[in-house]
């Protein structure tokens, strides 16, 4: 384990999980850092609905199929792929494959600021 100062600069990743989640969630103001990301692991079937951001979100997909939307646009990325969402396009994400999407999502912002999209009886879509 590090001590001094090199204690200081180590984020222990279960301080950043959220309780019975697999997913990392770093916001980068706490720790001094001009950047936040979540470091996804999610089964078939999970992720979040359609939300927009008022900065660009980047993702890399470490492991798994990740199907994309980007305002009309549909694609599918796989490991090793990289996509980039532009600030106020509405976007979501889907583990279409058959095994853990692990998906790193780099918010260029050193908060968290998230518009989710809702039907007109304000849920979640």
């Amino acid at each position: 384990m590090p001590e001094g100062d090199d204690a200081a600069a180590v984020v222990r990743a279960e301080t950043l999980r959220a309780p019975g989640s697999r997913t990392l969630r770093f916001e980068g103001a706490a720790h001094g850092s001009g950047v936040s990301f979540y470091l996804v692991d999610d089964d078939p079937g999970q992720g979040p609905g359609l939300h927009r951001h008022p900065y660009t979100e980047t993702w890399t997909v470490l492991e798994g199929r990740a199907t994309i939307t980007r305002g009309d646009v549909v694609v599918v990325a796989e490991a090793g792929d990289t996509a980039v969402v532009q600030p106020g396009t509405w976007h979501a994400f889907t583990n279409t494959g058959s095994g853990r999407l692990r998906m790193v999502c780099i918010h260029a912002s050193p908060v968290f600021v998230q518009e989710d999209r809702t039907d007109e009886r304000g849920r979640a879509r």
